[in-house]
């Protein structure tokens, strides 16, 4: 269809602090964008940041019906904006990986029953056992984690099966302490939505369920199989598995929209709901990754996503079920020290200029004439370490560099541990591969030719806003199509945004670097022990 008649494709993204919708054509094009700030639009919760911080500074909660009246306020938003929701033939979207909502008894039959004349949140508002659900910030279970791991054999054992070792954040962890602390709402609860399933079930009008790769992420699913760890779940809280019920393909249509949708929105009775999953599978799909691709987030963190065939769990780094092909996985690795440790660099060795930093790092050689360094300016997370370590080419250890040996030093660091940690997990550079840089290190030419180098594989930029909203738009098409039918891939070859080549690797400096990865390898395993 053309013109005003051309089918939509929704995505909703249910972030930690707004809720968002893009609406794209069938060529992929942006078409509409809508923001909900919780901070701002709904001061009545009093978040910050989207999260209510508990007296323990551990806990940290969003209350669960805040994310309810969002969407209605969203919807409303559009419907003002004169947006025409009939023409939306299928939507998706995402949530904040790891957090919880816990669903009460009755509360299907409210969202089996509910009417077009009232606000979704003036009749959920008594459907949770849970009032404040735990939140992918919250770091306060720390003893559930040691005995998930005692229970199950180790740390490595509980990464070998669920893609991560136990941590803090993740789900399964997170429903243990609910169970432990408070069994009246434990045992009040008729199903345990992640944030994405439980989005997905508004427009359902049913609970919605839980998909591969969001579900990676709970230390509950067994990766390989595609199913529910016994083991695992029955540490967590007895049950489970009902309360859970039976995770899904991330491409599955689960039917047509809720007739609530339709009498109070105009939506199309045949507007199909596609599985939402979480945040970072959402954003690999809007980044449109391949296979042999890894893409590098340069923020305030820096972030990895790898596309992956074979995966080798370590315990660094989580690994979950692809989003958009379900025989492949993709692997997450988070690294504190990023932008900010760069930017102290370029302020105490370049004036604060990034083109003095750019002067002197490429009046260096590659391998910095053997010179290494090691830069973890706050506790880092991969490895688990924290200081700045110097080393000449006989690996002795100095208290300084020259500044352009400095500048060098740290970026050579920074990306040889991001190589280093993507092989642990069973990345490997082959033909064809690519690296694609975003955020805001990403405009820099000359960082992106470390990177190149380092990697021995060709970087491209692409400034792709709101990745993770966007990718959900992408799936709901695919997921509409049907992935039998027509493959990820095909669907977003289509898309008017491109790669654009920034770096290619020099063919002189494979070995250089080679080489000093296995240096650095050591060097990392020497300091974490200290």
């Amino acid at each position: 269809m053309a013109g005003s008649l051309e089918n939509l494709f929704l995505g909703f993204d249910f972030s930690t602090q707004q809720i968002k919708a893009i609406a794209i054509n069938d060529a992929l094009r942006v078409v509409q964008e809508f923001l909900v700030q919780f901070d701002n639009d709904l001061p009545e919760f009093r978040t910050q940041g989207g999260v209510h911080i508990q007296a323990d500074r551990l806990t940290i909660t969003s209350p669960t019906i805040m994310w309810v009246k969002a969407l209605d306020l969203l919807l409303d938003r559009m419907k003002a904006a004169g947006f025409n929701f009939s023409r939306v033939i299928a939507l998706s979207g995402t949530g904040q990986q790891h957090g919880s909502v816990y669903w009460k008894a009755g509360a299907s039959s409210t969202l089996g029953n509910l009417q077009p004349n009232q606000l979704l949140h003036e009749q959920l508002k008594d459907s949770f056992a849970v009032n404040d659900s735990p939140v992918w910030m919250d770091s306060s279970t720390t003893a559930q984690c040691r005995h998930l791991e005692g229970v199950m054999g180790g740390p490595q054992r509980v990464a070998d099966i669920t893609g991560s070792r136990a941590y803090e954040r993740l789900t399964g962890n997170q429903i243990a302490k609910i169970h432990q602390q408070n069994q009246a709402a434990y045992s009040s609860s008729e199903r345990i939505s992640l944030v994405s399933s439980f989005a997905a079930s508004l427009f359902l009008g049913s609970y919605a369920p839980i998909d591969y790769s969001d579900g990676s992420g709970m230390n509950l699913l067994d990766i390989r199989s595609k199913c529910w760890c016994p083991q695992a779940l029955d540490a967590c809280a007895p049950g489970l598995a009902n309360l859970l019920g039976p995770p899904v393909p991330s491409s599955t249509n689960l039917g047509a929209i809720s007739p609530y949708f339709v009498d109070r929105y105009g939506f199309s009775a045949e507007c199909q709901v596609i599985a939402f999953t979480g945040d970072n599978p959402a954003s690999l799909a809007g980044m449109a990754l391949k296979e042999g691709d890894i893409a590098v987030s340069l923020g305030t963190s820096d972030t990895l996503f790898l596309w992956l065939k074979t995966p080798r769990p370590a315990l660094e780094g989580h690994i979950f079920v692809n989003p958009v092909d379900v025989q492949a996985y993709m692997a997450l690795l988070c690294f504190k020290n990023g932008s900010l440790t760069r930017e102290r660099i370029r302020n105490e060795f370049s004036m604060g200029s990034w083109d003095t930093f750019n002067r002197l790092l490429e009046s260096t050689p590659p391998g910095n004439n053997g010179n290494i360094g090691v830069y973890f300016d706050v506790q880092e997370i991969t490895p688990s370490a924290v200081g700045v370590y110097r080393y000449n080419s006989n690996n002795d250890q100095v208290e300084s560099f020259q500044p352009a040996v400095e500048v060098r030093a740290l970026l050579e660091a920074q990306f040889l541990a991001k190589r280093l940690h993507a092989e642990n997990l069973g990345y490997l550079v082959e033909q064809g591969s690519r690296v694609l840089a975003t955020g805001g290190a990403s405009s820099n030419r000359a960082i992106l030719q470390v990177l190149s180098d380092v990697f021995n594989a060709p970087v491209y930029v692409l400034d792709v806003a709101n990745s993770a909203c966007l990718g959900c738009a992408y799936r709901a098409k695919h997921g509409f199509h049907g992935d039998n039918v027509v493959s990820f891939r095909d669907v977003v070859n289509a898309s008017p945004a491109e790669y654009k080549l920034a770096a290619m690797p020099n063919q002189d400096t494979k070995e250089v670097y080679n080489s000093l990865l296995a240096r650095y390898k050591l060097l990392e395993e020497m300091i974490t022990q200290y």
